[in-house]
């Protein structure tokens, strides 16, 4: 795979309309051998590369240091474009922007300064490893440093990154403590175990924690030991959220242009129908017509949504725990309806492809594998439910990790 463009190194984006432009030249460039990737579900370590020298990494990072200095609506949009062609570079990306700005949601301005400066002169690449489902990683606290021990059984990243997001509960106490720790530090151990159906490029295997040891401080956020809480440090959750809405459509939106191509290129009118070519078919032009509508309608509320979140994101010691809930709220709603019209569109485009369009060289089944996979995340059904419970008793959701 051709990982770059010798014009990328002369100029960077600086508006949206740059960024988007360039997160779809990386998109044309990942749906070339898409398929043949997504087969061989080798670690991507030439995909995450071109994520750097196309300068998408830096999309968010301060300006003074290199970066794109732009807002979490056009990350979602990059987002969007870059799964398109592939889900699972599509969601590392979206990841590593969400550990990016981990700094910001609970750091102190002296951490976020450090690791927005280190992050974006270097193009570095953020995995996490917090999986909320399994036990919490211990901390013990031995003076000036604190060290972890546990293990988590996903690390979206792990291999491909540069740095790594920790968090664990510190013994004793009910303190959660975040942490960026460099990737290759000692004591971390990526596993090779990840074998799922879909998101095979996504690097979310399993990781084992033994004696990271961290400074007291480099804890997020934490001076003299001690946290200082507000409402912002809760965003976590919204954001990644919208992040999945995002790689969802994105991919939903490579799935139709995909069976567009392929009916337009190769599939065959029934027999009995009575025109010469499969374009012309009613019951397909009503499918296209459709699928098109309902991604349309999802793609407009998660652009408004992310534009209703940007006012949070820009006030961040503003925010209210009303705003909070009421974002969230919008959030799962949007993140519902994706859900749904992103797993309609991807199995449903095989109405519109024929029976030839399931042949393994085609690749056409890796989109509905791909959300199938990552929508099992949460429940859909408890969206829906925290949009309902608004709906009539006016209550919005206490921060969780999923709410």
């Amino acid at each position: 795979m051709t990982t770059t463009k010798a014009d990328w190194a002369q100029s960077s984006p600086t508006t949206p309309a740059e960024w988007l432009t360039r997160a779809a030249e990386v998109s044309a460039l990942l749906a070339v051998d898409a398929v043949e990737r997504d087969r061989e579900g080798k670690t991507p370590h030439a995909e995450v590369r071109l994520l750097k020298d196309s300068g998408l990494v830096t999309l968010l990072g301060p300006t003074r240091h290199g970066g794109g200095g732009q807002d979490w609506p056009t990350a979602y949009r990059v987002v969007r474009e870059v799964a398109k062609a592939d889900g699972s570079i599509g969601q590392l990306l979206g990841y590593h922007y969400l550990w990016f700005w981990a700094a910001r949601l609970v750091g102190t301005s002296e951490q976020i300064e450090a690791v927005e400066e280190l992050a974006t002169t270097n193009r570095l690449f953020f995995g996490g490893a917090v999986n909320p489902r399994d036990a919490d990683v211990t901390i013990r606290d031995e003076g000036d440093t604190i060290v972890y021990n546990g293990h988590k059984s996903f690390s979206t990243g792990s291999k491909v990154s540069d740095l790594t997001v920790l968090e664990g509960v510190l013994e004793g106490t009910d303190k959660h403590i975040f942490a960026i720790v460099p990737s290759d530090i000692d004591g971390l151990t990526f596993h090779d175990d990840w074998d799922n159906i879909g998101q095979r490029l996504t690097e979310s295997g399993g990781v084992t924690i033994s004696d990271v040891r961290v400074p007291w401080a480099s804890a997020a956020g934490y001076v003299d030991k001690e946290f200082t809480p507000r409402v912002y440090n809760t965003l976590n959750v919204p954001t990644i959220q919208l992040v999945f809405v995002n790689f969802y459509l994105g991919i939903a939106r490579g799935a139709l242009e995909t069976a567009r191509t392929y009916t337009a290129q190769k599939s065959r009118s029934w027999l009995h129908g009575g025109h010469e070519r499969a374009v012309d078919e009613p019951y397909v032009l009503d499918i296209y017509g459709d699928f098109t509508a309902k991604l349309w309608a999802v793609e407009a509320l998660a652009d408004q949504v992310a534009q209703e979140g940007l006012a949070i994101h820009q006030s961040p010691d503003l925010v209210t725990e009303r705003e909070r809930g009421v974002h969230e709220v919008r959030v799962a709603a949007v993140k519902a309806r994706a859900t749904e019209v992103a797993l309609e569109v991807t199995a449903g485009v095989f109405e519109v492809t024929g029976a030839r369009s399931t042949a393994a060289r085609e690749g056409l089944d890796r989109f509905w594998r791909n959300v199938r996979t990552h929508t099992l995340h949460d429940p859909v059904a408890y969206k829906r439910r925290e949009v309902g419970v608004f709906v009539l008793r006016d209550e919005v959701p206490e921060p969780t990790w999923y709410s």
